[in-house]
C-alpha cells in the first residue's frame, strides 16, 4: 500500500473489513492500532497514541479522550469521528478553536441500547443474577422477583434511545413517564412531568440523557431517598449521571431495590473503581462493562457510519444526517 495515501488511525474495538475496504477504495491509508480484540483504546499509552497519530488526517476514535493537547500536537489531524454517540470525552471546544472536524456515529447503536437497556429491566426485576448464582452453588430454592408488566417506568431524557426505549415498552403494559428538556407534544404513550414526578413516581428509572454540567447526578442522594423503596435504577447512558457512592449507600441502606449498570464514574475517574467494584459485586445490580452498544450488528454500522463521516469530510462534502457534531472549518 502506498505510503502517501492519507492515513487514518482506528483505535475502535473490532473496525471490520467492509469499513476498511471502504476508506482504502476512498484513497486512504487505514492504519489500525494494534489492540487486543478485547482491549478498549483508554489502555493505550500516551507516548504510543502520539507515535499512532503522526501523520494521520482522520483519527476513528472509540472511548479515548480527545484533549486539546492533543490536538494541537497533531495540526495535520482534520477528522475526529467517534464509532459512538457519546462526545463528552472530546473537547470540542478545542477542535473548533482548532479547525478540527468532530463526527458521531449518529443512529449506529441505538436498537443495541435500547434493547440492552429492557434487558438490565428485567434482570434486575426478576433477580436472575441472584438466582443464577444461587443455582451454581446448589441451591435450587425459587428466588421471588417483580413483574415489569403494569408497573411505572421513567425515561430521564428521550432522544432517540430514549424513545426506542418507549416502544419496546410499549408490549409491556406499563405507564411511560418522561423528564426531557424539550417535550414532544406528539410523543405517543408517554406522558412528560417534571423531574421530580417522575423521581416520586416510578418504579424503574432510566437514564437515557448526556453527560453535561447540568446533568451530571442528576440521580444523586436526594433523588435516591425520593424514590419508592421498591424502584431500581438502569444507567445505559453515561457513568456521572448517577452519584455512585450515594447509589451504593442507597443499595447498602435498602433506600432502592436494586440497579442495572452499564456506565460508571470510575470510567472517568480510576479512583472510583474500588467502588464500581462494589456496586457491580451486590446480588442487587446487574454490571456490565459499558457494553450496550456493542452488540455484533451496532459494531457494524458504527464502523460503516464513522467510515462514511470521515470520507465525507476529508473530501469537503456533508456528513451523514446527525452526525455532525462541530465543524471549526466554518469560522
Amino acid at each position: 500500500m502506498s505510503a502517501s495515501r492519507p492515513r487514518v488511525l482506528v483505535t475502535t474495538r473490532l473496525f471490520d473489513d467492509a469499513a476498511a475496504r471502504f476508506l482504502e477504495e476512498q484513497g486512504l491509508e487505514v492504519v489500525p492500532s494494534g489492540l487486543p480484540g478485547d482491549a478498549v483504546d483508554t489502555h493505550i499509552p500516551d507516548a504510543d497514541l502520539n507515535a499512532m497519530l503522526d501523520g494521520a488526517v482522520a483519527w476513528v476514535v472509540g472511548l479515548r479522550a480527545v484533549t486539546r493537547d492533543v490536538l494541537a500536537a497533531h495540526p495535520q489531524l482534520k477528522v475526529i469521528a467517534r464509532r459512538g454517540v457519546g462526545y463528552d470525552r472530546v473537547d470540542v471546544a478545542a477542535a473548533r478553536d482548532l479547525g478540527r472536524v468532530v463526527t458521531i456515529a449518529a443512529g449506529a447503536n441505538d436498537p443495541a441500547v435500547a434493547d440492552h437497556t429492557l434487558a438490565l429491566m428485567l434482570a434486575v426485576l426478576r433477580r436472575l443474577k441472584a438466582s443464577d448464582a444461587a443455582i451454581a452453588r446448589g441451591d435450587w430454592r425459587v428466588v421471588s422477583g417483580a413483574d415489569l408488566t403494569g408497573k411505572t417506568v421513567g425515561l430521564i431524557g428521550f432522544g432517540r434511545i430514549g424513545r426506542q426505549v418507549a416502544r419496546r415498552l410499549s408490549g409491556f403494559d406499563v405507564r411511560v413517564l418522561v423528564s426531557s428538556r424539550t417535550p414532544d407534544p406528539d410523543a405517543a404513550g408517554v406522558t412528560f412531568v417534571p423531574l421530580a414526578d417522575l423521581i416520586a413516581q416510578s418504579d424503574v428509572v432510566s437514564l437515557h440523557a448526556p453527560l453535561t454540567p447540568q446533568t451530571r447526578h442528576v440521580v444523586d442522594a436526594a433523588a435516591l431517598k425520593a424514590m419508592k423503596a421498591g424502584a431500581v435504577v438502569v444507567n445505559t447512558s453515561r457513568g456521572g449521571l448517577i452519584d455512585d457512592a450515594a447509589l451504593l449507600a442507597a443499595l447498602e441502606e435498602g433506600v432502592i431495590a436494586g440497579a442495572g449498570l452499564d456506565v460508571f464514574e470510575a470510567e472517568a475517574d480510576p479512583a472510583l473503581r474500588p467502588l464500581a467494584e462494589a456496586l457491580a459485586a451486590r446480588a442487587d445490580v446487574v454490571a456490565t462493562s459499558h457494553a450496550a452498544g456493542s452488540s455484533r450488528e451496532a459494531l457494524a454500522r458504527g464502523n460503516w457510519i464513522s467510515a462514511q463521516c470521515v470520507a465525507a469530510a476529508l473530501a469537503g462534502e456533508p456528513v451523514p444526517p446527525g452526525c455532525l457534531i462541530v465543524d471549526g472549518r466554518l469560522k
